[in-house]
């Protein structure tokens, strides 16, 4: 069994926003040689995201509205975590709603996905460098 290890790197300039990142896993199978087996993609900051479904304006839309309303940013003052001088108590909860990373099957050295299946980093709190981990096993 092979092992691939790659951070993907992102710099999203606004608090939130989602980036469509199939191409960029997509380039880590490649590399890797693996033709069958798992890949795993996790965002590796507690106020990010990684998930799967359509690539729809819309549906990026309505993630993003209905979010607000889970969590709203403000007041910022709601959220004990921000007591510590933060302003992103919001963002932890995204993140948790939206998940922290997803496993897909490779097969015949591509992503085993339905008819619109991406995958995409979600940011909850933006405006500096976060990391994006791709690990692929398998032969």
């Amino acid at each position: 069994m092979k092992s691939f290890r790659k951070e993907l790197w992102f710099d999203v300039p606004a608090r939130r926003g989602f980036i469509n990142i199939t191409r960029q896993v997509g380039q880590c199978l490649k590399e890797s040689g693996i033709l069958e087996g798992l890949i795993l993609v996790n965002a590796m900051h507690i106020t990010a995201s990684v998930f799967i479904n359509d690539d729809e304006s819309g549906l990026h839309q309505d993630y993003e509205e209905w979010l607000e309303r889970l969590a709203p940013h403000d007041p910022v003052s709601q959220y004990r975590h921000n007591r510590t001088g933060e302003d992103n108590g919001d963002a932890h909860l995204k993140r948790q709603v939206m998940g922290r990373e997803v496993v897909a099957a490779v097969t015949g050295g591509k992503l085993d996905f339905g008819p619109w299946e991406q995958i995409f980093y979600g940011e909850f709190d933006g405006r500096r460098r976060k990391r994006v981990l791709v690990k692929i096993i398998g032969e």
